[in-house]
Formats: structure tokens, C-alpha cells, sequence
């Protein structure tokens, strides 16, 4: 509550500032320091209006005023925006406080959720790093996050992390006026539809991956080389299935929402389309539970081959160990030195008592190679 209290007190002053024009959407920043805002637009019949003369993006305030004069909607981009540079767009465009913090802050939880006119959307992208080789510290997948505003008249994106640009996303839609004609609700569907198509992206190279190390595990090893696979590549992997599984699990009961609940400010031949979204989601998230349950059956497997790997070993120090006892016995009786021992003075007691001793370290030998000790 102090944060939104502290969000409050920053918003009632820049709206207070009367006297001093809009920079744009920030009234506190230096007007030296660079912009939040990666583009933002008014879009009217599918398309974006714009004039010739216009070479840079609208300010936000502006691209309201267009909207509230000619129709249309206006669609803003921001990229990791602090308090103070969201501060005026959130007064312009009246979020909710608890929404804005949330967006300026990040590391959410996917989720969906609804403020008046609102909609407040989350999503987490996933962006696979590619590896030479997989090792117990390789980071498989990187996260950032998409919020969006949805309004009647207005979209706000703020993006987080250095993955999961919009901007292509933006030229396609553009490219497409019928569908943008829709509104907000098309842009929406958009991002939902760009984020889990890279998930689907993702999936496949992550089966690689594991793929790779359940070769490695369940194939016979070459002769030299150390059995099993290094435990800590597996559970790295986990690791990252696992942060992978919390970006996916969460966004099924948003998108559900989004494609069989009537929503004001979805468009209802846009919510048809969000039904594909989130079949496809529902089958990235049945893929990645897989791979968390197959990783633990590889963990378990390679646990059990270095165990049974480690009993190999000490069964044959074991059986070396009872075929060396037999000449330690024999060697140690006559090294106590007494005078009256039984052949110590005999001829062939020496050659004799040698071939009794490997004799019964043949014998040993034999019956335990047999029984599969060596």
C-alpha cells in the first residue's frame, strides 16, 4: 500500500502541473533523458493515422486527443518505463494503480484481471539461448514479460527484458487492416498469439535437449569413457523446464477466460480467435509437464546406473580382495618365525606351499568370475 500511496503522490502532482505543456508523458523527467515510449500511434478503420509531415511517434497525450476527436484507438509502446515515466500516462489514460505498479515492476505472474474498463493483461515470453553443449550452469531458456492495457479506445504495451519486441508484431497488424480494424481486441489477441507461438518455438528445442541427454544416459558407453551423464546437467535442465512450466501453467485460465467468457471489450469475431490461442497453449503446457516428468525419470535412471556402477566396483574390490587374503594367510602363519613349525625344514615345502596358494587363488578366481563378482 505504500508504494501505491507513493504511486499516487507522483500522479497528483504532474496532473496539477497546468502551467508547464506535456513532454509527452512524463511531466517530471529531464526532457534530456531518453524515452520510455518505443512508438505510439492512432489507428481509424484498421489504419494508422498519421500525416506526412510527421517523421517521429505521437506523443500519448496527443494520440488521445486524436482518438476523442475522430475515433479509432491508440496503441502505445513502452519498454521498461520507471514510475516516474509511466506516471503520466497513467493519469492520461486513468489505470489502476495496483495494475501500474504491477506493470512497472515486473516479475509477475501471468494473469488477467479486470479494472473498470480495463483489462490487465501478463504475459511471460520465453526466448531459447542457444548452446554448444549443455552443462550443469547452460541457461536454456530466458524470460521477460508483455502487460497490456486494454481499453475501449486504447492498448498500452510495456515490455520488460531484452526479448519479445513488438515492433514486427506492430508492421504485421498493420499490414492486415481488416483484422486491426477490430480493435484493441485484435492487438490483444496478437501479443497473446506472438508469446505462445515462441513457446511452441521453444518446446521443440528444449525436446532436443533432453533428448540428448537421454541418449547420453540410456546408451552404452564407449570403452574408456566414464559411465553415466554429469547429474547436474540433468537437474540444470529441470531447472529451466521448470521456470518454463511457471510462465506457461498460469496463462491457460486468462486465455480460457478470453475465448468462452463474453467480454465487453473483446470483440466477439476476435474472441473465436483466442480459442486457437489457447489450445495451442494447452498443448505447450501438456508438453512441458511431460518434460518435467521425463527428466525425473532420467534423473532417477542416471542415479540408479551410477549406484549400480558403484556396487560393480565394490564387488570386484571385494572378490580381489578374498584372492589376496589366501597368500596374506599363508605368508603371515610362517613370517611369526617359531622353531618348531610344521615343513619348515622340509625339501619341497616352499614349492609346495607356493602351489597351494595359487591353486586356491585359481579356485577363488574361477568361482567368483562364474558367479559374475569379476
Amino acid at each position: 500500500m505504500s508504494m501505491i500511496r507513493d504511486l499516487r503522490a507522483v500522479v497528483r502532482p504532474a496532473l496539477r502541473k497546468t502551467s508547464t505543456p506535456y513532454n509527452g508523458y512524463d511531466t517530471t523527467r529531464d526532457p534530456s533523458a531518453s524515452s520510455a515510449v518505443v512508438d505510439c500511434a492512432v489507428y481509424r478503420d484498421g489504419r494508422r493515422v498519421q500525416s506526412v509531415e510527421e517523421t517521429s511517434c505521437l506523443t500519448p497525450r496527443e494520440a488521445m486527443r486524436r482518438v476523442r476527436e475522430g475515433g479509432g484507438f491508440a496503441w502505445i509502446g513502452l519498454h521498461e518505463p520507471t514510475e516516474a515515466e509511466f506516471a503520466g500516462i497513467a493519469a492520461e489514460f486513468g489505470l489502476h494503480p495496483l495494475a501500474v505498479e504491477d506493470a512497472v515492476h515486473a516479475h509477475q505472474r501471468p494473469k488477467l484481471e479486470r479494472y473498470d474498463d480495463t483489462l490487465f493483461t501478463v504475459f511471460k515470453t520465453i526466448h531459447y539461448v542457444e548452446h554448444a553443449e549443455l552443462t550443469a550452469t547452460s541457461e536454456v531458456v530466458e524470460t521477460g514479460e508483455v502487460m497490456c492495457f486494454t481499453g475501449p479506445d486504447f492498448v498500452i504495451t510495456v515490455r520488460h527484458g531484452g526479448q519479445g519486441s513488438l515492433r514486427a508484431l506492430r508492421k504485421r497488424l498493420q499490414d492486415d487492416p481488416e483484422l486491426l480494424a477490430k480493435g484493441p481486441s485484435a492487438v490483444l489477441h496478437a501479443i497473446a498469439d506472438q508469446v505462445v507461438d515462441g513457446y511452441l518455438a521453444v518446446v521443440d528445442a528444449v525436446q532436443d535437449d533432453i533428448d540428448e541427454v537421454e541418449i547420453e544416459v540410456f546408451s552404452a558407453p564407449a570403452k574408456g569413457s566414464p559411465r553415466g551423464v554429469d547429474a547436474g546437467r540433468i537437474y540444470q535442465l529441470k531447472r529451466e523446464v521448470l521456470e518454463f512450466k511457471r510462465a506457461v501453467s498460469p496463462l491457460l485460465r486468462p486465455m480460457q477466460l478470453l475465448s468462452e467468457r463474453p467480454m465487453r471489450l473483446v470483440d466477439p469475431d476476435i474472441q473465436k480467435y483466442f480459442r486457437d490461442v489457447a489450445d495451442h497453449l494447452a498443448r505447450v503446457q501438456e508438453q512441458v509437464v511431460g518434460f518435467d516428468e521425463l527428466l525425473n525419470s532420467i534423473l532417477q535412471a542416471n542415479l540408479a546406473q551410477a549406484s549400480v556402477a558403484q556396487n560393480e566396483d565394490m564387488r570386484k574390490i571385494t572378490s580381489w580382495a578374498a584372492i589376496i587374503a589366501v597368500p596374506t594367510m599363508v605368508c603371515g602363519v610362517y613370517g611369526m618365525n617359531f622353531d618348531h613349525m610344521p615343513e619348515l625344514h622340509w625339501k619341497y615345502g616352499y614349492p609346495i606351499s607356493m602351489g597351494l596358494v595359487a591353486v586356491a587363488c585359481f579356485v577363488i578366481h574361477r568361482t567368483l568370475k562364474r558367479n559374475g563378482w569379476l
